[in-house]
């Protein structure tokens, strides 16, 4: 492998120049097909007896359809079990998958995005183009015509004796050989969903579920909801032949949300009870699990002001529910919502909290708490448990915030943890259900991501995919210009540390060179990390410029104090932190301080529009995609949990908002947008190119008929960045000569 060069970890001088040539990293190269990352699988799963391994490969050919493959751990062997060009018929999706994959953001992937093994490890349940197969281990796959057209959601029942989907708005259940029947009731009323996650849960809660089998198949929980007290609004989807509308029911901040309900039934339908979730019915359904003898529904409420988070016990057959614990968030915060928790077998429960200011393990047993981990630091993830010998794993930042790592500890002895990964890797982790055989993911900024399966210790039994940088790798022709990262911190004016990443092309002495400034700045999102960047990076150095990113106050892991300082007070803190970015930029002596261009999509790109406002002239151009522009026109979970309420705080929402200050923009502004964007809906460009023509300002636009919220593939992701650096060219924000 050639070698590539190494920056000081701190330090501000110019990089090391690595020795051969390059070849050049176009958009259109980095965008095609095969990956410039490599193989990298998804939805990597354990069979339940533990000996296969199985996951979603990405073809060479078309880097976004994915086929599902097995591997026999015991004969060493790869078989692909199920070719989605084979075996899918193509047909379109329906409306409501589709939505749903915009909410996971998979909305450009293809062929298999999902699959579920049978509780006797024998089969796999896997939807593909609207209908269900059930796919052997031997590559034989069956359709099962029970299931019909456009199941949305399908599931085998934890024991495996059932199959379930939603179809029409209701949930069905039958036999995984025979015919299903819908076993929720015919409702009155178009507004009325069962069996799916309504809108805020999907988008904001990263719940997908709508049901949930208990353990021994004797039940099953369901959500209903009906949405006839939300907002309906008109979305267009503008489209390069046509525009289509859509009423679409969307819960602005400050408006209603759907009403959500939680019943239990048999999986026949019968003995239906409802849960009790309170007097109160304005709040929201944040997770639902069974207790592993299934004799206890667990229920997490989340008040609508997401300040208080009851963990409720459901007696199933009754609905009666009793407070087991509660969660409140710190004065001027808020709950974050975690998936980082497991009930186990003895009733007790391991539980990410950050009550102590640190997103930390406790353990809740027979009414007591323990906590497991504490320090300046965050657990990132639950990975597993192995109850047997009492061990707990998980992913942290113990060693390193840029670099999380996996970690085992024993409940009888938590305070000695135990690393079982390498560091300067940014590693990721999930385990079989009983915590014996682990399955990790990670990457470094020299190596693009690699899976392997490795033993509670940590040690590497065998790779799921090595993805070595060889001479077969796709990036192999560009590894001779590949630039490595410097990293280091600057102060806030809290006295925070700000961690910044910088990717430079070869210098040349004496000569100064633009900066692509790369922003998100919103809460749940860190920027900054020692992991694999991407090709994309790469290729815009390989154009002459610096990439550089900083993570400012109100960015993940660093705690509750850090993050809660944009609590109402979006595009405050943040702009000031991206500033302080910008001014240490102007302090190298080969950085060209009146090129340095700006760029953010979503809430980067609402960023964007703020940082111009707020320092006119700072910056030399600013390229703002997919803005939110209005707050009020964001949704209620994710607008009123950082602002508040509308209703109730006009003020803080109108000055978040970047529409008021829209005349203050005096730098080049390139607005971006896809017009069927159903998450940051393209009224949002259109009101802040109104109020820039209004007032005078030019500006540029893009707008990309037919996308939504991610534009991104083969031909639209060349052109977009050909537009962003074309509008930099035009003014002057070019690399010396």
């Amino acid at each position: 492998m050639p070698a590539i060069a190494v920056a000081a970890e701190a330090g501000v001088s110019p990089p090391v120049v690595a020795d051969a040539a390059q070849p050049v990293l176009t958009f259109d190269r980095v965008y095609a097909s095969p990956s410039l990352n490599g193989k990298v699988p998804a939805a990597v799963k354990l069979s339940p007896d533990g000996r296969y391994l199985t996951m979603l490969r990405n073809r060479a050919d078309d880097r976004e359809r994915y086929d599902l493959w097995g591997y026999d751990r015991t004969a060493g062997t790869w078989r692909m079990l199920v070719d989605s060009l084979k075996v899918g018929s193509g047909a379109a999706l329906s409306e409501a998958e589709r939505m749903q994959r915009e909410r996971q953001r998979i909305g450009d992937r293809k062929g298999i995005v999902t699959y579920d093994w049978a509780a006797d490890g024998k089969s796999i349940l896997v939807p593909l183009d609207g209908a269900l197969y059930l796919a052997g281990l031997d590559g034989t796959v069956r359709k099962l015509e029970g299931a019909g057209t456009n199941p949305l959601n399908p599931e085998l029942s934890e024991q495996g004796g059932y199959v379930s989907f939603v179809r029409d708005q209701r949930l069905w259940i039958g036999p995984v050989s025979g015919e299903a029947r819908a076993v929720t009731p015919t409702e009155s009323s178009d507004t009325v969903h069962w069996g799916e996650a309504e809108f805020v849960a999907q988008e904001e809660m990263s719940r997908m579920d709508g049901y949930w089998w208990a353990p021994n198949d004797s039940r099953i929980a369901v959500e209903r909801f009906d949405e006839a007290g939300v907002g309906v609004v008109t979305r267009a989807a503008i489209g390069a032949e046509g525009t289509k509308t859509y009423q679409q029911r969307y819960p602005a901040a400050g408006t209603a949300n759907a009403e959500v309900s939680l019943w239990v039934m048999k999986p026949d339908g019968s003995e239906r009870v409802q849960v009790d979730l309170g007097a109160n019915k304005d709040i929201y359904l944040a997770r639902v699990d069974w207790a592993k003898d299934a004799r206890t529904l667990y229920v997490q409420r989340l008040n609508r002001e997401q300040t208080r988070l009851d963990m409720l016990a459901v007696d199933p057959a009754t609905g009666a529910s009793r407070v087991l614990f509660t969660e409140n968030a710190a004065p001027k915060s808020w709950i974050n919502l975690t998936s980082s928790y497991r009930f186990l077998k003895d009733g007790s429960l391991i539980w990410r909290s950050e009550r102590d200011g640190f997103g930390h393990l406790y353990h809740f047993k027979a009414g007591k708490w323990q906590q497991l981990t504490k320090g300046p630091w965050v657990v990132t993830g639950m990975v597993g448990v192995d109850e047997q010998a009492g061990r707990v794993f998980f992913t942290g930042t113990k060693d390193d915030v840029l670099a999380p790592q996996v970690y085992a500890l024993s409940l009888a002895a938590p305070a000695k943890l135990e690393r079982l990964t390498e560091a300067s890797w940014v590693n990721g982790a999930s385990m079989d259900k009983t915590g014996q055989t682990l399955v990790i993911a990670r990457s470094s900024a020299a190596q693009p991501p690699q899976v392997y399966v490795a033993d509670r210790a940590g040690k590497r039994l065998a790779w799921v995919e090595e993805n070595a940088l060889d001479a077969a790798h796709p990036y192999e022709p560009f590894l001779a210009g590949h630039r490595m990262p410097q990293f280091g911190t600057i102060k806030a004016a809290d006295g925070s540390d700000l961690h910044w990443r910088m990717i430079a092309p070869e210098l040349v002495p004496g000569k100064h060179y633009p900066v692509f400034f790369h922003h998100y700045g919103g809460p749940h999102s860190q920027q900054v990390s020692r992991g694999w960047t991407g090709a994309l990076a790469q290729a815009i150095v390989d154009k002459g410029y610096i990439w550089f990113e900083i993570d400012n106050r109100g960015s993940d892991n660093r705690g509750v104090a850090f993050e809660s300082q944009i609590y109402r007070a979006m595009g405050s803190v943040e702009v000031e932190d991206q500033l302080a970015g910008l001014s240490f930029l102007k302090t190298l002596p080969y950085v060209d301080p009146a090129k340095v261009a700006t760029y953010g999509w979503s809430y980067g790109g609402y960023m964007t529009l703020k940082m111009l406002q707020a320092n006119p002239g700072a910056y030399a151009a600013g390229i703002a995609g997919a803005p939110v522009t209005k707050w009020e026109l964001y949704d209620t979970h994710y607008t009123e949990r950082y602002l508040g309420d509308p209703r109730t705080a006009p003020e803080v929402s109108a000055r978040s908002d970047a529409l008021a200050d829209a005349a203050k923009i005096i730098d080049p502004l390139l607005l971006i947008h896809g017009m069927a964007d159903d998450n940051v809906v393209f009224e949002n460009s259109t009101l802040m190119a109104a109020r820039l023509q209004a007032a005078k300002v030019p500006f540029e636009m893009m707008f990309y008929p037919g996308y939504t919220h991610a534009v991104t593939g083969p031909a639209i992701g060349p052109h977009l960045w050909n537009t962003i650096f074309a509008f930099l060219e035009k003014h002057g924000v070019v690399p010396p000569k």
